[in-house]
């Protein structure tokens, strides 16, 4: 009977049977949210360039919508294509795809916190960029690696290394990869705006760039917040007497397998970032120095310290004189070799 009608009955008899469950739909988006919404939220990431059928399918693979192509047919008919944005969002549950439609039509993407570790690498930063804001890896590594995109940022140098200040951000989601290396960069510079911190940088003749690279040594050397200045202070003496810094840091930044004990022969490659060879601050950073350390440097303990040594749980025994040094090397090696005879005992007690 259906085969007999002619086309546009066939239409309008569709339009009757569809008007119902439009009707319903429409009541139940002039409903408030309140009133049907559950407390509980999903959290959805729709990354860039997501078409509105992968968003659509993306929310039925969280539950929050049971006819994909419904959702659709609202976004347009309420003319929200271009309101839907890339970025994290908490949506709740019990919303109806008419109401899922205007939700998401005025939502705004929340933000994502991304932590970054003082003294890592430049390598390390892209790695968990990437990772939390969905960005090419491959990108960030070039950019981070770029001459120009240095100078564009008035980085005085051909990579970002000790510029990408760490810290623990909450990042817009969508930020591109030259935006989100900029934002870094701005953080690290401002730094350096206060006059206190540009009368210290005087007081030492430090450019920004001499300040990081010898705050990325101070980063790569401390463990307790309170040595760091006194930490400074060894170097910034050492430099001051025309000695070399033999900072152990600098040799872990050029061997391809460390972080590891040192050996005699790691400190004899010639590079300029040796600086166990060659005198003075190495060409740059050797790391992405946090702001702890940047005003350890500038802001130094006031020492008589030439040498330090470490003892092992993360603080520093400092001498004033090589003497000194030496005796407490002498101390601190009879304990690594007590450590390790007692390490030994117990493994053999454990076979017998």
């Amino acid at each position: 009977m259906f085969k007999e009608l002619s086309g546009r009955t066939k239409s309008i008899l569709i339009i009757i049977l569809l008007l119902p469950l439009f009707v319903m739909d429409v009541v139940h988006y002039f409903k408030l949210p309140e009133d049907t919404v559950s407390e509980v939220k999903e959290t959805v990431l729709f990354p860039r360039g997501a078409t509105l059928q992968q968003i659509a399918d993306s929310l039925q693979a969280h539950h929050l919508v049971q006819n994909p192509g419904r959702f659709l047919f609202w976004i347009r008919m309420f003319g929200l294509e271009k309101n839907i944005r890339a970025g994290k969002f908490s949506i709740p549950f019990g919303l109806n795809e008419a109401q899922l439609a205007k939700y998401l039509g005025r939502a705004r993407p929340g933000n994502i916190r991304v932590t970054l570790i003082e003294g890592w690498s430049t390598e390390r930063i892209c790695r968990r960029l990437s990772k939390k804001l969905h960005l090419s890896l491959t990108k960030l590594d070039s950019l981070a690696n770029d001459k120009e995109f240095c100078r564009k940022l008035s980085v005085p140098a051909e990579t970002l290394t000790g510029y990408l200040l760490p810290n623990t951000y909450d990042l817009p989601f969508g930020m591109t990869e030259e935006e989100v290396l900029s934002f870094l960069v701005d953080n690290t510079l401002a730094i350096f705006k206060p006059d206190s911190v540009r009368e210290a940088m005087k007081r030492l003749n430090f450019s920004v760039h001499q300040t990081l690279t010898l705050a990325s040594i101070v980063e790569g050397e401390a463990v307790l917040d309170k040595e760091r200045p006194i930490i400074a202070s060894v170097y910034l003496n050492r430099l001051k007497r025309g000695m070399r810094l033999q900072a152990d840091p600098t040799i872990q930044f050029l061997i391809p397998d460390g972080p590891r004990r040192l050996l005699y022969r790691d400190l004899q490659i010639d590079s300029p970032y040796n600086t166990y060879r060659y005198k003075g601050l190495p060409p740059g950073p050797i790391n992405n120095p946090g702001k702890a350390s940047i005003l350890a440097v500038l802001f130094s303990a006031d020492t008589r310290y030439l040498y330090f040594v470490a003892r092992g749980d993360g603080s520093h025994i400092f001498s004033k004189n090589q003497s000194e040094h030496l005796k407490a090397k002498r101390a601190f090696n009879r304990l690594r070799r007590k450590i390790a005879r007692q390490k030994k005992l117990k493994q053999q007690d454990k076979t017998e």
